[in-house]
């Protein structure tokens, strides 16, 4: 029998920056709509590095706390809200987005931006939370069980016209990332 030699794993990037962007893929909503946020931050790796090519996807509520379910997504047409985004990194790691506030799905819970992180060297796409700062009443399963220097991690920081929300993908600080088994 002839040994077979393994190979190596096949990592999700770095292909991004010219395969998965697409024209104001990273506004929900477009910068002068009377409703405007900005969310962005930075993408860090485990030496604390920006990461110059991640991509960056969001899904989020409306307003209303509805979630959206229109078609259009890829092709922005400047007013409907599709409540998704995608947002390549700059040579910084930083990225952006123009969106709505995102309101609770379901009463007495926290708002959120559900966040997949694309990058050179993962093997899959990592899945986190930036939740807006919690209101007095609310409460979430996932933040309850966290400790809260690990809570923190997952908290978008009020900013003037929006929210930051750094990634950290590994090492001190590094974001709780979310693992869907089926």
């Amino acid at each position: 029998m002839t040994e077979l030699i393994p190979t190596a794993g096949q990592t999700v990037g770095p292909f991004f920056g010219f395969a998965l962007p697409f024209a104001r893929g990273n506004e929900l909503v477009p910068p002068a709509h009377r409703d405007a946020i900005r969310l962005h931050g930075y993408v860090f790796d485990g030496l604390g590095d920006p990461v110059p090519d991640a991509l960056i996807e969001i899904w989020q509520t409306d307003g209303n706390g509805v979630i959206v379910r229109r078609e259009g997504s890829l092709r922005r047409d400047g007013w409907t809200f599709t409540g998704w985004g995608r947002a390549a990194t700059d040579d910084t790691g930083h990225y952006t987005f123009s969106t709505l506030r995102p309101s609770p799905h379901a009463p007495d819970r926290p708002a959120f931006f559900a966040v997949t992180v694309f990058a050179r060297g993962l093997l899959d796409r990592l899945f986190t939370r930036a939740y807006l700062p919690l209101d007095g009443g609310a409460a979430d399963t996932l933040l309850d069980r966290l400790a809260p220097e690990r809570r923190a991690t997952l908290m978008a920081v009020p900013e003037a016209n929006g929210f930051r929300f750094d990634i950290r993908l590994q090492g001190e600080g590094e974001t709780v990332f979310l693992d869907f088994t089926s």
